[in-house]
């Protein structure tokens, strides 16, 4: 009888321990928004709305072109660091994934899928650049914010379109803010950056036609600090 006590008490104590350790990993998978100043709900943890595939943002990046054919773009560690410099932040990868148009064997460009964070989760895009250095197009993929989604418009991203990396890609300075998404706008607006860096260093300058480097001067640094901590 005793022993069976004891094994029914040590089955309630790991219940009771079950039922309050659930919640509290439940909590750390939680996200804090310091502007809602709350949790994100369940819902808001799981939103992810999918406007493209890579097939057909694609095809919107080279609708005259006659074939479009993908390659994984790996970058060395000297790359890297030299990509960086030029932006003025630091990022995780080392491979890219870049789709490339065709015209009877000559390129009409190539378009970089980027994957940056916005305000709590990464965004998918895709930033056209043509064989002049300048962004022809930018189409959101994945968007996984609930608030912000207004940087897949075109009525906001045709302000990429014609920049090249003589300008600056900032808010306030050649970029208008969206009220709500201004993470997500600063985070588009790196990724539009490191695509034209990508293209120039990788396609551009190989061929003799990229610009002379003009890395990040420091002026121009912290532009995702304050978003990064970088």
């Amino acid at each position: 009888m005793f022993r069976r006590i004891l094994i029914l008490s040590f089955l309630l104590t790991i219940s009771l321990g079950l039922l309050y350790a659930v919640p509290a990993m439940a909590q750390l998978d939680q996200i804090w928004d310091e502007e809602l100043n709350r949790y994100l709900t369940p819902q808001e943890m799981v939103q992810e709305d999918i406007y493209l595939t890579e097939e057909e943002a694609a095809k919107l990046m080279f609708p005259n072109s006659d074939s479009i054919r993908s390659e994984v773009i790996t970058i060395t560690e000297d790359q890297k660091r030299l990509i960086e410099e030029r932006i003025g932040w630091h990022f995780p990868e080392s491979t890219f994934d870049c789709f490339i148009g065709e015209t009877k064997g000559k390129v009409d460009g190539w378009a970089f899928i980027q994957h940056t964070i916005g305000k709590h989760k990464p965004m998918t895009y895709m930033v056209g650049v043509d064989p002049e250095g300048e962004v022809t197009n930018v189409e959101v993929l994945i968007y996984r914010e609930s608030r912000g989604s207004e940087v897949s418009k075109k009525r906001f991203n045709y302000q990429y379109q014609g920049k090249t990396m003589h300008d600056p890609i900032r808010i306030n300075r050649d970029v208008i803010n969206i009220s709500g998404a201004t993470m997500s706008v600063r985070s588009m607006s790196a990724g539009v950056k490191r695509a034209l860096v990508l293209a120039e260093e990788l396609y551009l300058k190989p061929t003799g036609n990229g610009a002379t480097i003009n890395t990040a001067r420091r002026a121009d640094k912290g532009f995702l600090e304050s978003l990064l901590g970088f």
